[in-house]
């Protein structure tokens, strides 16, 4: 989120538009903002190559913060806001922070922490009067300059993913020591994967904690473009937004479009959406049925995207690819597909096996070298996220499973085995298994199947139990939307859980 070369040349042009109150800020301002925070992280106490840990909703705080610590070469950590406060503990402590800052969305979940968390030194709060050892952000910024720091680095983004065992790993990728002002590659790769330009206005859609969105507002700022961000997702207002700003860009999850195009045919045609040249779509599944109709509807906008957090690879596919060959998520724009058998054999155009790409970025997963090498190969020349699928005789891929059977609930990933960890606890589970099955609105739902302990509390009432027992200790959109109760799990003989068999029993019903 450097900007410095656009505030010298532009500094009257919007940067940043906040949807809901209207609020512009110009690269000036921008700018003006993310020093000003620089200089905050430098009061307290952070160096290069320290940690600060950001609990915050879409606001220009998140925005200023991130820019902040891309300047001050520190390691930014992004965190889900609908985290409970033992998730919230453990990747604030699993990240090392010195400092976090949360808002008035966050400040109760992340309440207790401070107990909890020692290695912190200090607790911000935005948007709220200092409350304890949670400091006012904005009483702490007011007296900073609007200056650049003297020891400017470049700082990056620790996100933390899910991976197929275990919590949740913070994935680390080097950063140059360089100036932040320089033309870096990873920017140049991220402006391709989202069709970013110089000219365009950009609409951010999403919750800026996550991958993708998060990826694309650092490119759009770095470019000079100027960018829109909601600050929560509504279908009509994303019409709106777009005939009122002329958005020409934009990135979404298929839950998103689903929702739109849900819309009565009336309130959609009420808007001029013709400046949008491309809509980006990632993260999940997209029904072939509502592909067909965006595309119908609105044109060959629609850029299909496939990679990981890790970023070791990238396909991409333009709406006449998807056409010519439905189901395929493009041919690889970062590294080369490797299609490999169990032994690691690699394999021919249309057999099916695991994902890899050849030429990858490096990557790691903070303290846990066992999980990084599981996900390279030993030369150091391929990397996985454990994805299933096939290329064609030209290159196109095709997905066939997911990593670990994750379930992606309106582009969010869930990671089952954390729920059913949890499950396995209550006195009344014997066994249970998670999966994802269909679900109309968010693609894929959450659902346990569970082998109950014997009571004579009816399965209605042991279901509810269960529910409530998820969402006390985890986020909510983890917690199972309906449970099953059955005799036995497909385990085989050495105990482990057959889940494609399960999901399979389940597809198509939920």
């Amino acid at each position: 989120m450097y900007a410095t070369e656009h505030a010298r040349r532009t500094p009257d042009k919007p940067a940043i538009i906040m949807a809901g109150s209207g609020r512009v800020y110009s690269f000036r301002e921008y700018e003006e903002h993310a020093n000003e925070a620089a200089h905050l992280f430098r009061e307290l106490g952070l160096q290069n190559g320290d940690t600060v840990a950001l609990v915050l909703s879409n606001t220009p705080e998140y925005i200023f913060c991130k820019a902040a610590a891309e300047r001050a070469g520190l390691r930014f950590v992004c965190i889900n806001t609908h985290l409970q406060a033992d998730e919230l503990q453990y990747i604030v402590a699993d990240a090392e922070a010195s400092v976090v800052v949360c808002d008035a969305t966050t400040l109760e979940a992340i309440r207790s922490l401070p107990d909890r968390c020692p290695g912190v030194r200090r607790w911000l709060v935005s948007g709220v009067p200092a409350d304890g050892v949670f400091e006012s952000y904005e009483a702490l910024i007011a007296p900073q300059p609007a200056t650049p720091i003297e020891d400017e680095r470049l700082g990056g983004g620790m996100l933390y993913s899910s991976g197929t065992t275990g919590r949740p790993k913070g994935i680390i990728r080097p950063i140059p020591d360089t100036d932040p002002t320089d033309n870096l590659p990873v920017y140049q790769f991220t402006n391709a994967i989202f069709q970013l330009t110089p000219e365009m206005t950009y609409l951010s859609t999403a919750p800026l904690y996550h991958s993708a969105p998060h990826s694309a507002l650092l490119g759009a700022v770095r470019l000079g473009a100027t960018s829109v961000v909601m600050e929560k997702f509504d279908a009509e207002q994303f019409l709106a937004l777009v005939e009122k700003y002329g958005v020409t860009t934009t990135q979404v999850v298929p839950t998103m479009l689903n929702r739109i195009m849900r819309l009565p045919k009336e309130t959609r045609d009420k808007y001029d959406i013709s400046t949008l040249k491309t809509v980006v779509h990632g993260a999940a599944p997209m029904p072939p049925q509502l592909k067909r109709q965006v595309i119908d509807e609105w044109g060959p906008v629609l850029y299909e995207y496939y990679g990981a957090t890790e970023g070791h690879g990238f396909c991409c596919a333009s709406s006449q690819e998807w056409l010519e060959r439905p189901g395929t998520v493009g041919k690889s724009i970062l590294g080369e597909i490797v299609i490999r058998d169990a032994e690691g054999n690699e394999l021919p155009p249309l057999q099916e096996g695991t994902i890899w790409f050849r030429g990858a970025t490096n990557f790691s997963y903070k303290g846990d070298a066992e999980r990084t090498a599981q996900q390279q190969s030993p030369d150091g020349t391929m990397a996985t996220v454990d994805d299933v699928g096939y290329v064609d005789e030209d290159g196109y891929l095709f997905l066939t499973d997911r990593k670990s059977h994750m379930i992606i609930s309106g582009g969010v990933n869930i990671y089952p085995q954390e729920i059913e960890d949890l499950l396995i606890t209550h006195p009344d589970v014997q066994d249970a298994a998670v999966i994802g099955v269909p679900d109309p609105d968010f693609g894929e739902q959450v659902k346990a199947v569970v082998i109950r302990t014997p009571s004579e509390r009816s399965d209605e009432e042991v279901a509810s139990a269960l529910i409530e027992h998820c969402r006390a200790h985890l986020a909510h959109f983890k917690a199972p939307r309906t449970i099953d109760f059955v005799d036995e799990l497909p385990r085989t003989p050495t105990g482990k859980l057959q889940k494609k068999l399960l999901r399979q029993q389940y597809a198509g019903r939920s």
